[in-house]
């Protein structure tokens, strides 16, 4: 599958201003901007022909504008994916756009992978959405509940995520203590492409048992026969901002620009 043909697509950035670990995020400042100005910017380093803030809250619109960024105000929304959807509404955009969705808090997200989505979105016409995933690196990021893991099958395709250790080697795993890993695991990169006419409908399915248990959005898709196409990344992207000490780290680097 050759994912250097990049399609037209579109960047929608959900910036939600509420978040528990870290208060405001979306709006903190480093060098002058806030994050989600940063991000936007890592967005604009891409082939997507339009990159769009969804925002929750007036001042998110606000800071966006004062920098040129282009930014819908959305209502109240239950996930990122909603607030996709009700942007996607606003802008009229045709049933077979592409749209990639690119959290407000991951400004180092390489700008190549956003396009590989897309790309990989529209090779395989089978698939609802596409996401990456890349290899783990140790047991004790197989066994961390926050590193979500993904199975694939022998196309790529995703047959299931899981906050748990999948797949579970039963005649290492149940010694004590645990051997490591003999197969490769992959973990799961939040981020996501998605045809319009999928997004249109996806706020209208009814979350699965298995969605509801692991806390994971993507399972409603695999619940109700959406095919979700996954590219392998050989090393992780670089981590998003979730704590203070991350935001911290951020900070340090943008100064060193």
């Amino acid at each position: 599958m050759n994912l250097d043909v990049v399609p037209d697509y579109v960047i929608v950035i959900p910036a939600r201003l509420g978040s528990t670990r870290l208060a405001e995020k979306v709006l903190l400042e480093a060098g002058g901007d806030p994050l989600v100005i940063h991000t936007w910017r890592t967005a604009g380093q891409s082939r997507a022909g339009q990159v769009v803030i969804a925002a929750d809250d007036p001042r998110t619109v606000a800071a966006a504008r004062e920098r040129g960024a282009e930014v819908i105000l959305t209502g109240e929304a239950v996930s990122g994916t909603d607030r996709i959807a009700q942007c996607v509404r606003e802008l009229e955009l045709p049933d077979e756009t592409i749209v990639v969705n690119l959290q407000a808090d991951e400004p180092q997200m390489p700008a190549a992978v956003l396009d590989q989505l897309a790309a990989a979105l529209a090779a395989d016409s089978g698939a609802a959405l596409s996401t990456a995933c890349c290899p783990i690196q140790d047991s004790a990021e197989l066994f961390n509940s926050n590193a979500v893991k993904v199975v694939l099958d022998a196309r790529e395709r995703a047959l299931y995520f899981s906050r748990a250790p999948l797949p579970y080697e039963r005649d290492r795993f149940d010694q004590d203590p645990p051997q490591p890993a003999a197969v490769a695991h992959f973990r799961h990169l939040g981020v996501y492409a998605y045809r319009v006419e999928f997004l249109r409908g996806f706020s209208d399915l009814e979350p699965s048992e298995a969605e509801r248990a692991e806390s994971l959005e993507q399972l409603r898709a695999l619940h109700h026969g959406f095919p979700i196409r996954v590219i392998k990344l050989p090393q992780p992207t670089p981590p998003g901002i979730d704590t203070p000490e991350d935001w911290e780290k951020f900070c340090r680097y943008i100064k060193s620009l």
